[in-house]
């Protein structure tokens, strides 16, 4: 077995993949403005936590205290070694700000054992610690030693890092004045690695990034890459066979790795590791942010806003763009998602407008809370256009049902149709027409579908040319009536938006497709048809019996236009993206064996629909 750790690999292992180091700012000069100072802080049982910080030579004046904690290494390290960008954007770096970033326990330079996704503990005794007590630990030291702080901090964070910023507003540290996750898992079941109980297979790669443990600090990756000897994503998982077999890749020393085989549920195990229920009674400022075609953290940054704003009294806002994940950390001066193209600059305007506002506020201003920002800044992925809410979901809205019709056609009242499909795991459907090897997917959340369109096992249903404009925004409900041969089926729908015969080309678009009908994705889900009735106890389909299975597509804001069409597919397969289901019930998908892998039929009736809200003029 053939491992790989090269340079490129490497910063992919970061999984935020935004260029926190290493990404050149012309006319700026970190070490002419910034000192750096690296720590170890010790933490209640004694643990050491390695801390780097960036304090501004100017010490005439105080500043905040701005902070990052991260698995993902605060590099580079020793203090004669610069970042060449730190904090949240370059507006807030340049005018000063005293920037913290901390290695969490058990990761790089720091003591201690890593638990991925670290349970919380709500009522601590002595001796137990947790993230959020690392966080109130590391609060504690820096305000009482980093000179010229003013007393406050903030926290911001992406991916990984913005679920330890999600993590910190339960540190309950009186300093910490605002957090700004940002892509933050909530839920390892539903984020990343699962989504609706569905194995993402296309992230099995990423699991020798949480998988291995380390004995002691270290500034070099501990961990290795499998070499898979090949660049087609999609042949590899397909020749490999069983999940099972991927296990000369990934041995038990791989924790991880174990833990997604023993734990194919939503029990005790995921249910520990979950933020999201804890978000009760926030005081510190909250800004959620993630992009509405971010392909690694989508449920994490809607769900947390949402819980926060249903369980606290805080100031606590939400911004969504037309971002896949972590752009709006970058400086692009043309915003696209693979073929599609959404406007110029639109993440330097949120930093400069937005994120760089919204930290001035509460860590340099009055903090009451009285700043021109929206409760949600959502863009228009349609229009092309940023608007603001009131609130989220936004309240003037009014019920659209579309039932998946005969004929390939959304109706408005149910049917008796019944339209059937063969589902062969031997040829699954994949979710890109790329050849790659992807070490977690991206484009494919604007992909064109008229390659699955014109597959027959994937159904195809529409509405007639659009004659006005139709917004649609918030949660995507799908309620559909199914049946199957077999005893197991994933179903998965997605949302797409048929351009135009007269659409132009973007600079975006791959040289081999055209706007021209192009069928862009918009928004997509899977639910692993065990979990239908019970995320915890997964139960079989009885063959050739209608079953009602129903769950939420992620929220949109996308305006259908005028000359348009919605588009809904359903299908069963969706790969590599998610692992194959043997469409054969066994316990443990990840114990399954070639022969439990069936071709079957699979049915969806008239009287499914797709419900979504439409926002009112």
């Amino acid at each position: 077995m053939k491992f790989i750790q090269s340079p490129l690999i490497f910063l992919l292992s970061l999984f935020v993949s935004v260029a926190v180091y290493g990404q050149e700012t012309e006319t700026y000069n970190i070490k002419d403005h910034y000192s750096k100072k690296e720590v170890s802080i010790e933490m209640r049982d004694g643990v050491k936590l390695h801390t780097t910080i960036y304090s501004p030579k100017d010490t005439s004046r105080e500043y905040p205290i701005i902070m990052s904690r991260t698995p993902y290494s605060s590099r580079p390290y020793g203090e004669d070694q610069f970042r060449s960008k730190i904090g949240p954007n370059d507006f807030l770096m340049e005018e000063g700000n005293i920037i913290v970033y901390q290695d969490v326990r058990g990761r790089w330079m720091s003591e201690g054992i890593y638990d991925n996704m670290r349970a919380f503990i709500p009522n601590k005794k002595e001796g137990e610690i947790d993230e959020a007590s690392d966080t109130y630990d590391t609060i504690e030291w820096l305000i009482k030693n980093v000179d010229n702080n003013n007393g406050r901090v903030g926290v911001w964070g992406i991916s990984y890092p913005g679920f330890y910023s999600t993590y910190s507003l339960l540190s309950q540290h009186s300093a910490l004045k605002a957090a700004s996750p940002q892509a933050p898992i909530g839920d390892f079941f539903f984020d990343d690695f699962h989504h609706n109980g569905a194995y993402l297979l296309s992230y099995w790669r990423a699991t020798a990034v949480f998988g291995y443990e380390k004995e002691e600090p270290t500034p070099e990756a501990w961990y290795e890459f499998p070499e898979l000897g090949t660049q087609d994503q999609y042949q590899f998982f397909l020749d490999a066979g069983p999940l099972s077999n991927l296990d000369k890749y990934y041995g038990e020393d791989n924790v991880f790795w174990q833990q997604l085989k023993d734990n194919p549920n939503y029990n005790e195990f995921w249910q520990k590791r979950g933020i999201i229920q804890h978000l009760d009674n926030i005081k510190p400022a909250v800004m959620v942010v993630g992009g509405l075609f971010d392909a690694e953290d989508l449920y994490g940054p809607f769900e947390t806003y949402k819980t926060i704003e249903k369980n606290s009294d805080n100031f606590n806002m939400l911004v969504m763009g037309p971002w896949s994940h972590g752009d709006w950390a970058r400086k692009s001066e043309r915003q696209a998602i693979g073929n599609v193209y959404f406007g110029d600059n639109l993440s330097e305007k949120y930093q400069k407008e937005v994120e760089t506002k919204f930290f001035n506020h509460f860590l340099k201003g009055s903090g009451d809370g009285t700043v021109d920002l929206p409760e949600a800044h959502m863009f228009d992925t349609g229009k092309k256009e940023w608007r603001s809410f009131d609130a989220w979901p936004p309240q003037n809205t009014s019920s659209k049902r579309f039932y998946l019709g005969d004929d390939q056609q959304l109706t408005g009242e149910a049917s008796p149709a019944e339209i059937s499909f063969v589902s062969d795991p031997k040829k699954p459907v994949p979710y890109s027409e790329d050849i790659k090897m992807v070490f977690t997917p991206r484009k494919y959340m604007t992909d064109d579908q008229r390659f699955a369109a014109r597959r027959p096992d994937v159904l195809v249903f529409e509405t007639p040319v659009l004659e006005k404009d139709m917004t649609l925004a918030g949660v995507i409900e799908a309620h559909l009536k199914v049946a199957t041969t077999g005893t197991a089926a994933d179903w998965v729908v997605k949302v797409i938006d048929v351009y135009p015969p007269d659409a132009e080309d973007y600079e975006e678009t791959q040289d081999y497709l055209k706007m021209s009908n192009y069928h862009m994705m918009v928004r997509s889900e899977v639910i692993r048809g065990r979990f239908r009735n019970s995320f915890e106890n997964p139960e079989p389909f009885e063959p050739n019996t209608k079953t009602d299975v129903s769950f939420n597509l992620q929220d949109i804001n996308h305006t259908f236009k005028k000359g348009h069409k919605l588009q809904i597919q359903v299908q069963s397969t969706w790969f590599p993206l998610i692992d194959l289901n043997p469409q054969t019930y066994v316990p443990n998908i990840f114990e399954a064996k070639k022969e439990d892998f069936k071709k079957q039929t699979h049915t969806v009736y008239g009287d499914s629909y797709i419900q979504f809200s439409e926002l009112k003029d």
